[in-house]
């Protein structure tokens, strides 16, 4: 194991604030000494179908704490999923149902071992510990803390003073992701900037039940595409990890000249010191910021898809955007009955006509040009969707069995479909 002041310095790599830095220190030097690692979690909410690159910058965290040999928790919130993070928002949040959380939850388990070592990876649910807790226990555990507390946290203060309404659930939320680290018993949380207070409460919850508080780590939240908010699925400004390699390359190669720096800083495996000569060298004009932006874009996408398909992406970018053609390769997808067996609709319709057209909103889902029939049909009514070069108008439009087309969805994401009469 690496010596403290060289974990210190891998460790502090990215981050905003640590509480409390000489904690974390000590804490290293007896792992060090005892030869027992430290318990490290990091806790993601499912609350969408697919993790993004913000998610990343905790999970690389969490693998830099891997690769000095501590223990990593990811913990899948699908107990608190099912209240709704009101962190940050200025109005109650629609919590998930059961369903949505046990959907997004196994995509997490999948997703995240495009980073993490899944031989050295504990995944928990709090629901373990959640649920079997009784109404009395609730109430215990409530009784260890403040309304006057809980309105100290920014969000709820603004919202108390502005008359907008907080629900009791929500206040139930920094307490059960504080019990969290209770219950598992954590040296170190990490979190977002805007999860301060909540890792906070554990710290104050573990020395209400005896134990040692944690050590609280916050990052910085990566801004999205539009270099504005908070990356996010439901803004429509995130780059999923797990989207086609053109697509993510596409999409990095539309941020801004700023923003590029930003991602560099949080997302890249540039040292600070080589970070700041790249911004040197681009301030006196040696480097060209399409360059720059270019390998960026090159070393994610082959972080989540290898080298050759991000090489891949990168020319097919340069083949449409620059001398305005189709790619140089096209993914051949045939679809099915089978395919599209688990959309409810085609059952429907399977059962009152005897060869039923294929919907298109649910080609594009088989076909992986979309995450969900919802997604589909705003990328329709957006204008983003072409059939053999022609937009598409109609979201209700059916493809026959035996239709051969090309699929284009925004500008960059393109596939050669094929529906069979059979399977």
């Amino acid at each position: 194991m690496k010596s403290v002041e060289e974990q210190l310095s891998l460790i502090k790599k990215g981050c905003h604030e640590i509480i409390r830095e000489e904690e974390l220190v000590e804490r290293l030097a007896t792992s060090l000494a005892t030869g027992n690692p430290l318990r490290v979690k990091a806790g993601f909410d499912p609350t969408a179908p697919d993790l993004h690159l913000g998610h990343t910058v905790l999970i690389h965290k969490l693998k830099h704490f891997q690769d000095l040999g501590h223990q990593v928790v990811f913990l899948i919130g699908d107990f608190t999923g099912l209240i709704g993070d009101p962190s940050g928002k200025s109005e109650t949040r629609k919590p998930l149902t059961e369903e949505e959380v046990k959907e997004n939850a196994a995509t997490y388990q999948r997703q995240i071992y495009k980073i993490l070592d899944p031989d050295k990876t504990i995944i928990d649910f709090n629901s373990r510990w959640m649920k079997p807790m009784s109404a009395q226990d609730l109430i215990r555990l409530a009784a260890r803390y403040t309304v006057a507390r809980m309105l100290e946290r920014d969000d709820f203060h603004k919202r108390y003073t502005q008359q907008n309404p907080i629900s009791i659930h929500e206040f139930l939320y920094p307490l059960i992701q504080g019990y969290d680290s209770v219950a598992l018993k954590a040296d170190v949380e990490l979190g977002g900037t805007d999860q301060k207070f909540n890792l906070l409460v554990g710290r104050e919850l573990q020395r209400e039940y005896g134990q040692p508080p944690q050590v609280v780590i916050t990052l910085p939240l990566l801004e999205g595409l539009d270099g504005v908010q908070k990356m996010s699925k439901s803004l429509n400004n995130y780059v999923g990890i797990d989207e086609p390699p053109q697509v993510m390359f596409g999409k990095l190669m539309s941020i801004s000249d700023a923003l590029m720096l930003r991602y560099y800083e949080l997302l890249s495996d540039l040292t600070p010191q080589d970070l700041k000569r790249l911004t040197d060298d681009l301030a006196a004009g040696r480097r060209h910021p399409r360059d720059v932006k270019e390998a960026l874009a090159l070393e994610i996408v082959a972080r989540y898809h290898g080298q050759a398909a991000a090489r891949q992406a990168a020319r097919e970018f340069a083949h449409i955007f620059r001398e305005g053609g189709l790619p140089e390769h096209i993914d051949e997808v045939t679809l099915g009955q089978s395919a599209m067996q688990r959309f409810r609709k085609f059952s429907e319709v399977m059962e009152s006509q005897t060869t039923p057209g294929y919907w298109l909103p649910h080609v594009m889902v088989a076909a992986g040009t979309a995450a969900s029939t919802s997604e589909a049909l705003r990328l329709i009514k957006q204008g983003a969707v072409k059939l053999d070069g022609d937009k598409v108008t109609d979201p209700q439009l059916e493809l026959s069995p035996g239709t051969q087309t090309l699929l284009q969805v925004g500008k960059r994401l393109f596939k050669r479909i094929t529906l069979s009469h059979v399977d």
